[in-house]
């Protein structure tokens, strides 16, 4: 097919109907930038439109970073009570406490590992977020992200790093 009769065509003037631009465009930087006009963190609804959106998107960014850690918290929380539930467990007792609640041990198995793998499903959904947010490429954005960590380790981080904080 020859296209050669499209070469001199300007393609500027048409109408292309009003595809929702009420308001400027979300800029997307590939670059590392402090410049916040038109950012958008990650929906384009979550618009940064001057110093108040941003100081309140910047708390909004620290908050969610923090939850994160509170999410792996809790979940080394369940694991850990798991293992003692577990470890503690002798067979005359289990028998017997299983016999009066109606459970099988296969059940209460099936069961943590169900609540161990949804609360997995979580932290690595949380994480892929925050990723996102890291990847605004806005100065601000990145920093708000770091003091979350750093917070939500204080507050729920226990005694040690032992989960990377890769994305997953």
């Amino acid at each position: 097919m020859d296209h050669a009769h499209h070469a001199g065509m300007d393609h500027s003037h048409m109408d292309h109907g009003d595809m929702g631009h009420d308001q400027p465009m979300c800029s997307m930087n590939m670059l590392f930038t402090w410049d916040t006009t038109n950012l958008c963190i990650v929906f384009p609804s979550w618009r940064v439109t001057g110093t108040f959106s941003l100081i309140w998107s910047l708390i909004a960014v620290i908050a969610l970073t923090a939850g994160y850690e509170a999410i792996r918290d809790l979940s080394r929380r369940y694991e850990e009570r798991i293992a003692e539930k577990t470890k503690n467990a002798t067979p005359d007792v289990e028998r017997n406490s299983l016999l009066a609640t109606g459970n099988s041990a296969a059940a209460e198995e099936k069961k943590g590992k169900t609540v161990k793998a949804a609360l997995y499903g979580i932290q690595v959904f949380y994480s892929f977020f925050i990723m996102l947010l890291f990847m605004t490429y806005n100065g601000w954005v990145m920093l708000a992200v770091g003091v979350g960590a750093f917070l939500g380790y204080l507050m729920f981080g226990g005694s040690s790093a032992t989960k990377s904080a890769a994305c997953h």
